[in-house]
């Protein structure tokens, strides 16, 4: 069993920061990527922030200059630093890993964190 445990989320002011984590943990044999999506009431989901095994990363080109992600490989964790916050940003955000469950596995499959809200508010 796999499965994404996320932290972070919470209540800021615009022009605040947060830090939003998720680890991966359970049979896994490799992960290919992961990654942020969020999802506003009203609003299709996005991709927020990305980052391959390889270090390649990709933004949103609403948070880029201001968001960073980031990866630990003996942790099976990624990380995405939120600076400069607007209202806009507010939505639940949601970890996806990209992996291999085990060597015998045809492809890639998805796992889903369950999400943590992220409310920037005055």
């Amino acid at each position: 069993q796999v499965q994404l445990v996320e932290s972070g989320g919470g209540l800021v002011q615009p022009g605040g920061s947060l830090r939003l984590s998720c680890a991966a943990s359970g049979r896994i044999f490799s992960i290919r990527a992961m990654g942020w999506y969020r999802q506003a009431p009203g609003k299709q989901r996005e991709l927020v922030a990305g980052i391959t095994s390889g270090g390649t990363t990709i933004y949103a080109d609403s948070v880029k200059g201001r968001f960073t992600i980031s990866g630990d490989t003996a942790k099976n964790t990624v990380h995405l630093q939120m600076n400069s916050l607007k209202p806009e940003d507010t939505a639940v955000y949601h970890c996806n890993c990209l992996m291999r469950a085990s060597m015998n596995d045809q492809g890639y499959v998805e796992v889903w964190g369950q999400g943590t809200l992220v409310t920037v508010s005055s």
